[in-house]
């Protein structure tokens, strides 16, 4: 595996069990429009290598992933991230878009391996895997997508664009848009959030675990990147037909693994991809966040196909 731009390497920190996989720090300083973006990643295990996404959310963390990292670090030199203006990658007050990601993805890859990957993708990141997967088959071996998903809530809600780029713009906003980026990351909205459509059982959300995702959201600039993904302004496609032609014709093996309490509208969605040619699925435990809170299920899951 092989790096480029400037890389600093620690050993994580075992109590930031939320936010760390538990494995080496390091950061990949990336360039937008001549802006440079610190993007916080982390190594775990040895052999052969895979890049573990996280979903797009307003407390999106490599932290995520690390369940599902152990599990596979026996086999596999694991790489998680945290997506640009998310975690503890820079927040810059940026214009976030689908190109920005799209391409820093693809620029990821190519620095930071030398070899075609496997990919474990959760929600919107699914969407991103599968593109850099349809445009550049070479670099990925397989992917897995767990709970794929590819509108934001807003979009999901049925809101007009105009009321949702209304939102969008103030929150962008001094002043005004921190307050509103501070009443959506309290404790409590958090909690209500989690308990609608992320996690099944509400004995997972611990007083502990809340205060940490509550603190994922308190960095500089924090409320950029979250509220463009709230507004559907990082949906990796933009309708429908553009995000089944990732699969169409599949470009590598693919494999979707759905949970079994998604909410109605994204369980469509999901099913949908099942029934394309190729594609692999099971039915796991879980919600939208199966990812983090049944990992054994989703490990067990993703098997023998990686």
């Amino acid at each position: 595996m092989t790096k480029t731009g400037t890389t600093q390497s620690t050993p994580s920190n075992v109590a930031s069990s939320y936010t760390s996989i538990g494995g080496t720090k390091q950061k990949y300083v990336w360039h937008w429009n001549q802006q440079a973006i610190a993007v916080a990643y982390e190594t775990r295990g040895e052999g052969t290598p895979m890049l573990l996404l996280p979903a797009l959310s307003t407390v999106s963390s490599r932290g995520e992933m690390r369940e599902i990292a152990a599990g596979l670090s026996d086999r596999f030199q694991v790489v998680a991230l945290d997506w640009p203006g998310f975690g503890d990658s820079d927040r810059p007050a940026l214009d976030y878009c689908p190109q920005l990601y799209h391409q820093f993805l693809a620029d990821f890859v190519a620095s930071t391996f030398d070899r075609p990957i496997a990919i474990v993708a959760a929600g919107h990141a699914s969407g991103y895997a599968m593109r850099l997967a349809k445009m550049q088959p070479e670099r990925v071996d397989k992917v897995v997508l767990v709970a794929p998903t590819w509108r934001g809530p807003l979009r999901v809600m049925g809101v007009p664009d105009p009321v949702r780029d209304f939102v969008r713009e103030m929150v962008r906003t001094p002043v005004l848009g921190d307050l509103l980026y501070d009443l959506n990351t309290q404790p409590a909205f958090l909690q209500f959030m989690y308990e609608q459509h992320v996690f099944v059982d509400k004995a997972h959300l611990t007083p502990e675990f809340i205060a940490q995702k509550q603190e994922n959201t308190q960095h500089a600039g924090g409320r950029f990147a979250p509220v463009a993904f709230v507004t559907g302004t990082l949906d990796p496609a933009s309708d429908r037909a553009e995000f089944l032609g990732y699969f169409q014709p599949l470009p590598v093996p693919v494999k979707v693994i759905i949970g079994d309490r998604v909410p109605s509208g994204s369980r469509t969605e999901m099913q949908t991809l099942t029934q394309l040619p190729g594609v692999l699925s099971e039915v796991r435990p879980g919600s939208l966040g199966m990812h983090e809170e049944y990992p054994a299920a989703v490990l067990e899951a993703i098997g023998d196909f990686v």
